[in-house]
């Protein structure tokens, strides 16, 4: 049967009407996706035994929460309180989370379990802060609190990192020997607070710990210690530490150098060997005025003669060595030198070195006669520096610190005046500290507690960034 055109497209009409209706239809049961994000963190339902319980004796610890539990966390945030001697099983399954005591508990001991940020959701990661689980063996919970700070001395910042120890032996050796009897973290902000103690006199150590010994274990290890034993259960400041850690001893590897041997060598590299290499801190033909000259070399010298060393001007006229000395260092290998006036901006030096000029302990000297030419940096290279600061007690012998990178590159003593003025400095960004120098050697000078009991000096940030601009004044108040 044949179908003529004009019914043909009714029909085409109707099914596409209707082919819409359908899908507009369906559109409009789906649920719309997404919603608000869960930012509540899981919440404690029941706890077996109930949460300051007395006289407990179990072995075992169940608390149920609101929410499924991501584990990854747990063991390692976990403080157990007072330090036990193995610790404890900790796991999650689903809403749960399970405490399985290895060690023996102590009579009439209130025992404190602080999760700090290891309870969290499974799936958006909010975080239950601090979640403290608390019992006792005997008839009462210890209700004794220990507040205070640690900051490290050297940087004048905290480090949470660190832990805070309380050990109730009072003599020096027990923070190398024994295990603390309580321990707390710290927080961003280098706080530390201890709750549920039991009230009595302790030893306060700051230290970081390495591989989990809670112990005082070398001289580079970050450590601070309190100038007395503090007596908790009675009223008391808020407590500082300042952390610091001792300069290790480097020792020099003695042994002789030297070209290594082999009869694959070529003669150039034969050659090669026996140049006497060093460095100087002249970079790209430049050098700062600011800086100390100083030739850098790889191993210990036998020979230095300075007077076979000429620095002369443009005009390769030598400059009166009565204005100029170098000096060495213990190693024998880092040689600076002292221009006794200050260095001229935008003007042009060189060394000739003659060739015996130096020799080190395996015989290398330079080849032949070597000359460096370098220029000093032009004064709009420079910034002007103008600093000011008010109610700085210049009694504690404080010293300006212009730190980049952690390290400090320049230093300078306040004397009579608040205030630091110069009109050469180096551009750049620079953190301004304040070093306490209590022994007036320019300094930071760490702590020494075996015997001495002396607590390292401190540094306090003044301004976390300080902005010095080429060819221009950089002026700048502070106050304490």
């Amino acid at each position: 049967m044949k179908i003529n055109n004009g019914l043909l497209s009714l029909l085409s009409v109707f099914l596409l009407l209707a082919g819409t209706t359908q899908y507009s239809g369906c559109a409009n049961i789906v649920p719309p996706l997404g919603g608000p994000r869960d930012s509540i963190p899981p919440k404690l339902l029941l706890a077996v035994p109930h949460d300051a319980v007395h006289h407990f004796t179990g072995n075992r610890i169940v608390l149920n929460f609101d929410e499924y539990i991501d584990s990854k966390d747990l063991q390692s945030n976990l403080i157990v309180s007072p330090v036990p001697k193995k610790d404890p099983i900790v796991d999650a399954h689903l809403r749960t989370i399970t405490i399985r005591l290895k060690d023996t508990l102590q009579p009439n001991t209130t025992y404190a379990f602080y999760f700090g940020r290891g309870i969290r959701d499974y799936n958006e990661g909010n975080v239950l802060r601090n979640f403290t689980y608390v019992f006792t063996t005997g008839d009462y919970i210890d209700s004794a609190e220990l507040s205070g700070n640690v900051i490290v001395a050297s940087t004048g910042k905290p480090d949470s990192t660190l832990i805070v120890m309380l050990h109730r032996k009072l003599d020096d050796s027990a923070v190398v020997k024994d295990r603390p009897r309580y321990t707390a973290r710290l927080d961003s902000l280098g706080h530390f607070h201890f709750r549920y103690l039991e009230p009595g006199r302790y030893a306060l150590y700051a230290l970081k710990d390495e591989g989990g010994s809670l112990r005082y274990l070398s001289p580079g290890q970050l450590f601070g210690f309190a100038d007395a034993p503090v007596d908790v259960g009675s009223p008391h400041e808020e407590i500082t530490l300042y952390a610091y850690a001792e300069k290790e001893e480097v020792k020099s590897n003695k042994g002789s150098g030297g070209a290594k041997s082999g009869s694959r060598s070529s003669a150039k590299d034969k050659e090669k060997d026996k140049r006497l290499p060093f460095t100087t801190n002249i970079s790209a033909g430049q050098f700062d005025v600011l800086d100390t000259l100083h030739f850098q070399f790889e191993t210990p010298l036998q020979v230095f003669d300075s007077t076979k060393i000429r620095l002369t001007d443009e005009d390769f006229k030598d400059i009166d060595p009565g204005q100029y000395h170098f000096v060495r260092d213990s190693t024998n290998r880092l040689f600076t030198l002292l221009y006794l006036m200050p260095w001229p901006t935008d003007t042009k030096y060189s060394f000739i070195l003659a060739r015996d000029f130096a020799v080190d302990s395996i015989g290398r000297h330079l080849l032949k006669v070597d000359t460096i030419s370098f220029h000093t940096k032009k004064e709009t290279e420079y910034g002007e520096v103008r600093i000011r600061i008010s109610r700085l007690d210049l009694s504690k012998n404080p010293v300006l610190q212009f730190v980049q990178g952690g390290t400090v590159k320049h230093a300078y003593p306040f004397q009579r005046r608040r205030e630091f003025q110069t009109s050469l400095f180096p551009p750049g960004d620079y953190e301004l500290r304040i070093l306490y120098d209590d022994n007036r050697n320019g300094v930071w000078d760490p702590g020494e507690f075996f015997g001495k009991h002396r607590q390292p000096e401190i540094i306090r940030t003044i301004l976390p960034k300080f902005t010095v601009k080429a060819n221009w004044d950089n002026d700048k108040d502070i106050a304490l």
